[in-house]
């Protein structure tokens, strides 16, 4: 049987139809003089209609950012092709062959007055892993006008870097331990045995159940981190390397990880620190930070290319060293390998699941990820839950000293999803009895009198209200069982 041709027509570009192709993508065949500007023009129509605070329509008008930008940079093909792409178009100025309308033109202006590059070390979250720091650092040296900036995972626990991002020394009255062994989450203020960050964080990874855990939260302390930095750099913008084909595994695994609620926040997001969230300045667009990914329309084998013909130095990101046997790595190894013989499945991904639309208004912001949530969310989960009712206390538990409530369905589930498997990592000194948060959790527990604590509150009084629950366990007909189930069915 004769192999598919890997082109449509012919060895051709279909760009200017006269050199011999370098490159296939999806099935079009592009030489390399006309590849350049093929990315240069995908990455500025990703990027450029988000600059300014309010969109100028269908005619771009001048780029009027409302503070500084900040690239969030790990080390990887991705982000390495960002780097250059923003200092090409930004100071480089490589792809303008010419200046248009005189010198002193605004068109001409520079767009940002400052760009800050966030390396988040995590070398420290095991004791195994290589930290390359120095590699990123003389990486980012090699481009000028670049200011690195450096932000350790350890931070997320330390309160010393929470009242420098913050500026309120006074958030923190006292710490806050959980305990992961109850899916209530129940809070206690006395404080953990951990003394330092470093030993908090490893503490707090390595009790969750799962190696997915570990990967998500790890992923969600890396996001507030460079989320909270831009704040206090006053940069409006963040920028992430994630590229077509990085973005399509990431909303399948979020999807599958009880993320299809914010959806939308995964390709795009707004973020308001929740200290400032419905304050009069967050309604005027101060201190609004947008997260984008100008990357989100190249592909893995268009980025490769990229750094291939451009010779750019990657110093490699850092790897998690636990088995492969997580969500996102069992998406990756699907949709990788489906791309192969279908190049245009991670684009259909990403479109398709662009389209989606969570169902309801989020009621409030999730104390842990920061994401919008659901209003109802443990009343929805305690309907669709499988529960073990074993050694379960009739009086119930005390919902205003549970986390549960304030936490979105996919941060609930990261931490009180449980496997059979377990993780495989070493416990130091057994499982810990209390464990602490991240220190925007706890600020965010901490002020009763916000907005936004007083919402969860509320919902605490409600639940408190009902009453203690009595569960029950009883036999079902298969008609009985069916009807139950019957409005969860597609």
């Amino acid at each position: 049987m004769p192999r598919k041709q890997r082109f449509d027509r012919s060895r051709t570009c279909v760009k200017c139809k006269v050199n011999l192709g370098n490159l296939v993508i999806r099935h079009a065949v592009y030489c390399k003089e006309c590849f350049t500007p093929l990315i240069a023009s995908r990455f500025r129509h990703a990027f450029e209609p988000h600059i300014n605070l309010v969109p100028a329509g269908p005619r771009r008008g001048l780029l009027k950012p409302s503070g500084d930008l900040l690239i969030g940079f790990s080390g990887g093909l991705g982000s390495t092709v960002l780097l250059d792409l923003v200092h090409r178009t930004y100071i480089g100025r490589t792809f303008r062959k010419e200046v248009r309308g005189g010198k002193e033109h605004p068109r001409n202006d520079r767009v940002w007055t400052n760009i800050r590059v966030c390396y988040v070390d995590i070398s420290d979250a095991f004791p195994e892993m290589e930290n390359r720091t120095y590699s990123v650092q003389k990486a980012v040296e090699t481009y000028e006008d670049f200011e690195f900036v450096l932000v350790r995972l350890q931070d997320a626990f330390d309160l010393r870097w929470w009242e420098k991002v913050s500026g309120n020394s006074s958030t923190l009255s006292s710490s806050l331990g959980i305990d992961l062994s109850s899916e209530d989450l129940l809070l206690s203020s006395t404080s953990p045995p951990d003394s330092t960050p470093v030993s908090a964080m490893r503490t707090y990874l390595t009790s969750l159940p799962t190696l997915t855990a570990i990967h998500s939260t790890i992923s969600t302390l890396i996001r507030l981190l460079l989320l909270y930095t831009a704040r206090s750099t006053r940069s409006s913008h963040v920028v992430l390397g994630t590229s077509l084909t990085s973005l399509s595994i990431s909303l399948i695994s979020s999807i599958s990880q009880g993320g299809g609620f914010v959806v939308p926040q995964t390709v795009q997001e707004e973020w308001v620190p929740a200290h400032i969230e419905g304050h009069p300045e967050s309604r005027a667009g101060k201190g609004v930070v947008r997260l984008l990914r100008p990357l989100r329309e190249v592909g893995m084998k268009e980025c490769t290319a990229w750094a291939w013909w451009n010779q750019l130095p990657i110093p490699g990101k850092q790897r998690i060293p636990v088995p492969r046997h997580t969500i996102g790595d069992l998406t990756k190894d699907f949709i990788v390998g489906l791309e192969k013989d279908y190049p245009s499945t991670v684009s259909t991904i990403a479109k398709t699941v662009g389209k989606l639309a969570p169902k309801g208004e989020a009621g409030r912001t999730c104390a842990m990820c920061e994401l919008p949530a659901q209003s109802v969310v443990q009343e929805w989960k305690s309907r669709i839950s499988i529960r073990s009712f074993t050694g379960l206390d009739p009086s119930g538990t005390d919902a205003s000293n549970s986390l549960a409530p304030f936490l979105c369905y996919s941060c609930h589930t990261t931490l009180t999803s449980r496997s059979s498997r377990g993780t495989g990592l070493p416990k130091a000194g057994g499982i810990p009895a209390l464990v602490a948060p991240p220190v925007w959790s706890q600020a965010r527990l901490a002020q009763k009198d916000h907005a936004d604590a007083q919402l969860g509150t509320n919902s605490l009084d409600g639940l408190q209200d009902r009453g203690p629950e009595i569960w029950e366990t009883k036999s079902l007909k298969p008609d009985e069982m069916k009807a139950v189930v019957d409005e969860f069915i597609l």
